[in-house]
C-alpha cells in the first residue's frame, strides 16, 4: 500500500530568533539593534508575518497527509522521500537552498512578506496554499551540476562559483586557455536574474541569457588577468546540454552553489571539474 503524501514545510530562522539566540534576551537584542539605528519592532513584525504564514500553511495540509518541518540549516541532513510535497515559506533563496537535495518532488514557494521579497521562486501568498496543494501546476526549471574527477558532485538552482577560497587569484585551465581570475560563475536561466545577470550587465555582454526552462547555462569569468602566461580570450559563453565546461585547477579551488559557502567541493592542483546542465530539475509549482 503506497504511503500518503508528506508535506515538508521548509523555513529558516527569522532575524529576530537568531538575534535573541545570539544575545540571550530580547532586551539585549533590542539594545544591540538600537546602537545600529534599528528598531526591534521591525523584526517583531517580520517574525510575526512568517509565523502567521507557517500557521496558515500547516492548517491547510490535509488531515490524511503526513507532515514534517525542516529548518534551512538542517537540509543537508534531512531525508526527502519521493512522495513529499515541499512547501518553502520564506525568501526566494530558500527554494534554491532546498532544490539541490530534491529529485523531482514538487516545490510550492510561499512568500510571507510580498512587500519585501521579489517572489521569483516564492510567488504565492499563504492564503493560496489550499488550492495549490489540491491542484499543483508544475513547471520544470533547469539546474546546474558540477562534478570533479574524484567523484564529488554539487547541484545548484541559480549558479555555481569556482574560485579561490580567499580573495587571492584563482589559477586554472579553462578548456585550452590558462587563466588567472577572480573566479568563474556558471548559471541557469533562474540564476540569470541574480549574480550572473550582474556579471552580464557589468560587461555589457551581447549574450542572450537563457530562460529558466532552457536546457542551457551561461558562464562568465570574473576579472580575468592578462599576462604573458594567462589569457583573457575565453571569458563568457553559453553551454547547452549535453556539453560541459571543463576546468583544470592550477591552485587550490573551491566550488559552491547558490551562495552556500558552507557546502563546497574542493579542488587541488591538477584536478579536473566539469560543469553541465544537471540531470535533475526543480519542479516548481506556479
Amino acid at each position: 500500500m503506497p504511503l500518503p503524501p508528506r508535506a515538508v514545510i521548509v523555513h529558516r530562522a527569522t532575524e529576530l530568533t537568531e538575534l535573541v539566540a545570539h544575545h540571550g534576551t530580547r532586551q539585549q537584542a533590542g539594545f544591540f539593534l538600537a546602537g545600529r539605528g534599528r528598531d526591534l519592532a521591525e523584526l517583531d513584525e517580520r517574525h510575526r508575518a512568517q509565523q502567521e504564514a507557517l500557521a496558515t500553511v500547516s492548517a491547510a495540509v490535509p488531515l490524511d497527509w503526513r507532515r514534517a518541518v525542516a529548518e534551512r540549516n538542517d537540509l543537508d541532513r534531512f531525508v526527502f522521500g519521493p512522495e513529499d510535497v515541499v512547501i518553502a515559506v520564506g525568501q526566494d533563496g530558500l527554494v534554491a537552498n532546498a532544490a539541490k537535495y530534491l529529485d523531482g518532488q514538487p516545490v510550492i514557494g510561499i512568500n510571507p512578506e510580498p512587500a519585501r521579497n521579489p517572489g521569483v521562486l516564492v510567488p504565492h501568498e499563504p492564503a493560496a496554499i489550499t488550492e495549490l496543494l489540491a491542484v499543483p501546476n508544475v513547471a520544470a526549471r533547469t539546474m546546474v551540476a558540477a562534478s570533479t574527477d574524484d567523484g564529488q558532485q554539487l547541484i545548484a538552482l541559480n549558479e555555481v562559483y569556482v574560485g579561490h577560497r580567499t580573495h587571492q587569484s584563482a589559477r586554472y585551465w579553462l578548456g585550452s586557455e590558462r587563466q588567472s581570475s577572480s573566479g568563474i560563475l556558471v548559471g541557469t536561466g533562474t540564476g540569470s536574474t541574480g549574480w550572473c545577470r550582474s556579471a552580464w550587465q557589468e560587461r555589457h555582454s551581447p549574450l542572450t541569457l537563457p530562460t529558466p526552462i532552457d536546457p542551457a547555462l551561461c558562464w562568465f569569468v570574473r576579472e580575468a588577468w592578462p599576462s604573458p602566461a594567462t589569457g583573457t580570450t575565453n571569458t563568457e559563453g553559453l553551454l547547452k546540454a549535453p556539453d560541459a565546461l571543463t576546468i583544470t585547477a592550477e591552485s587550490d579551488l573551491v566550488v559552491f552553489g547558490d551562495g552556500m559557502e558552507s557546502d563546497t567541493l574542493t579542488l587541488t592542483w591538477g584536478q579536473r571539474l566539469e560543469i553541465t546542465v544537471a540531470p535533475v530539475k526543480l519542479h516548481l509549482v506556479v
